[in-house]
């Protein structure tokens, strides 16, 4: 495994994160467990979580359950300083007008919460989980000010943010003497690139630590989507996940392919290959990776420390 600096820190993480999105969601509590214990033991020390993950986020109103974080603080009972872990703030906890945001009064009232649930006295990277356009940023900075000099926080992040959105921010917090976002968290893997443009030439300028999300791209780039309309039982887009479909599509298929014919000529798997893509890439400090099997993880840490040669880097940005 190899560990990063988070930024302009000087926290070290490990280059893959476990994510945790499908506990007590699509995955019991036991099997979630033994799917900590495996991450653990290979050498990963992040575990990235949010107060929204659970059943909840598949009912037609999307709504937090705050399960996968209870999940965690179960089992991570005598075992919390080992670990970097981190949740997420702003995505809807029930149908109150102020059960979702960034406002002062939801944030502190969601860290209490999510601290209950985590059994712990502080979370190490509390991130707000998308930009909120209807509560100030001063605001949102203030309320975590708060928390990092209360002690229960240790550093803060954001995710879904634009560079610019990042950038206001941590001007805010100079001028105002807020604490700073130390980190971004973005999509980004072979088929999603966008963060390309801005993002990532900014986070690498601002030294900001990276996390990305979606790296197989919701298991497009597992290969195991032979077509449009032939979902193999229990994957995303057969239990009804809607994010998978945006990758849908026959191009995506045709990259897939060509993808696939390199990654057997390295033998490796095709998740292999396409992780191993994304921690070759300049700017990012972790992938976190959405595993719902031990197998998940064995297969991604045999892989965490492949470094990749120009040529080959070449090949896979020609397709």
């Amino acid at each position: 495994m190899i560990y990063n600096f988070l930024g302009n820190t000087g926290l070290k993480v490990s280059n893959l994160s476990l994510g945790t999105m499908a506990f007590g969601r699509w995955i019991d509590e036991k099997e979630s467990d033994r799917i900590i214990d495996a991450a653990l033991d290979s050498g990963i020390n992040v575990i990235d979580t949010a107060n929204f993950y659970g059943k909840g986020q598949d009912e037609a109103f999307r709504y937090g359950t705050g399960a996968s974080e209870e999940i965690i603080g179960r089992a991570l009972q005598g075992r919390r300083d080992k670990i970097v872990l981190a949740t997420k703030v702003g995505l809807p906890m029930g149908r109150g007008v102020n059960e979702q945001g960034l406002s002062k009064k939801h944030i502190l009232k969601q860290a209490e919460d999510s601290l209950s649930r985590l059994k712990t006295d502080y979370i190490d990277l509390y991130q707000v989980h998308r930009f909120d356009e209807n509560t100030p940023l001063e605001e949102t900075l203030e309320a975590l000010t708060t928390l990092v000099e209360q002690g229960k926080v240790r550093y803060i992040g954001c995710s879904n943010f634009a560079a610019w959105q990042i950038e206001k921010s941590r001007k805010i917090s100079k001028l105002d003497r807020l604490v700073s976002f130390v980190s971004s968290q973005s999509q980004y893997n072979l088929l999603s690139r966008e963060a390309e443009q801005e993002l990532i030439p900014y986070c690498l300028s601002e030294n900001v630590g990276l996390l990305v999300y979606s790296p197989l791209a919701r298991g497009m780039l597992t290969g195991k989507y032979a077509s449009g309309a032939d979902y193999p039982a229990g994957s995303r887009a057969a239990n009804g996940e809607k994010l998978i479909f945006q990758y849908i599509n026959d191009d995506n298929f045709k990259r897939v392919a060509k993808y696939q014919e390199i990654a057997k000529r390295y033998e490796k798997k095709m998740p292999q290959f396409a992780l191993s893509w994304i921690l070759n890439q300049p700017a990012v400090t972790t992938a976190i990776l959405g595993a719902s099997k031990v197998q998940h993880v064995t297969d991604a840490a045999a892989i965490s420390d492949w470094k990749w040669d120009t040529e080959l880097i070449q090949e896979v940005n020609n397709i």
